[in-house]
């Protein structure tokens, strides 16, 4: 295994050792699924996230990756949990999703209406 494969293998552990210890109790590492990805953590329904370790910061092209793989798994809310630089825990990264993804979060916690945007609903499933 290259050193950049576990790396990102560890980062993904973080991730779900940290939704298990913070009441996620399904969370766990998904194996890759080619070009129908669908995130590399499962365990919340809807919702996809996609693990980024890296040295260099793209966070247009990790938001791409994120949202076609939540449009694979036909889940609501996709973002990238990225790890920051000097920090070990998951809590100290970021986490990041477009601003339809957030309000989507939003409206499925109940805080606002459901927002009127076109690109709100899942893949088509007939894809």
């Amino acid at each position: 295994m290259s050193a950049s494969k576990r790396k990102g293998t560890a980062w993904e552990s973080a991730i779900v050792g940290y939704l298990l210890a913070n009441g996620v109790p399904h969370a766990e590492r998904r194996t890759l699924c080619g070009a129908k990805d669908r995130g590399d953590i499962a365990g919340i329904p809807g919702v996809v996230i996609e693990a980024k370790s890296a040295s260099r910061i793209d966070l247009a092209g990790w938001l791409d990756e994120t949202e076609t793989e939540r449009r694979n798994d036909r889940a609501s809310v996709g973002a990238a949990w990225v790890k920051r630089r000097g920090k070990t825990s998951p809590g100290e990264g970021y986490v990041v999703m477009t601003g339809e993804r957030f309000l989507r979060l939003l409206a499925d916690a109940g805080y606002i209406p459901q927002p009127p945007l076109n690109d709100i609903t899942p893949a088509d499933p007939t894809a």
